[in-house]
């Protein structure tokens, strides 16, 4: 008998894949989750200018792919966060502590020159641990 190991996820309520990818894969025990973007279901761009907003809607989607997998913000083991200014470092910062609350996921931060979506300021990755 053969164990799937590999499983993708597309999961309702997140925006479209905007090329060829999936929302998060499960291999095993751990969740990758695909760059989250801070657009609402319906594609559109929340938080125009507002790096907070946008860090918001990220995590309010990241936070889907999660619970998706059956996995909350406590699970998550890695994060990639990805900003136009790394000035802002400080303000998305605290719109993590509010969903990461006592939990302190390896973090790495890359400033870059722009993302997939015109107008996105923030996107965020990361890697959880399944239980069962």
């Amino acid at each position: 008998m053969t164990v799937k190991q590999r499983e993708e996820m597309r999961v309702p309520g997140l925006p479209a894949p905007l090329s060829h990818y999936t929302d998060a894969v499960r291999f095993g025990d751990l969740l990758f989750v695909s760059g989250c973007a801070p657009l609402d279901e319906n594609d559109r761009l929340v938080g125009e200018d507002d790096v907070v907003a946008q860090a918001r809607q990220v995590l309010v989607n990241l936070g889907k792919a999660l619970q998706h997998a059956g996995a909350n913000f406590g699970d998550v083991l890695k994060v990639t966060v990805y900003l136009l200014d790394v000035g802002t470092r400080t303000a998305v910062n605290e719109v993590r502590k509010e969903f990461f609350g006592d939990a302190f996921p390896a973090s790495t931060l890359v400033e870059v020159s722009r993302l997939a979506v015109p107008g996105m300021l923030v996107e965020i990755e990361a890697v959880a641990g399944l239980r069962g």
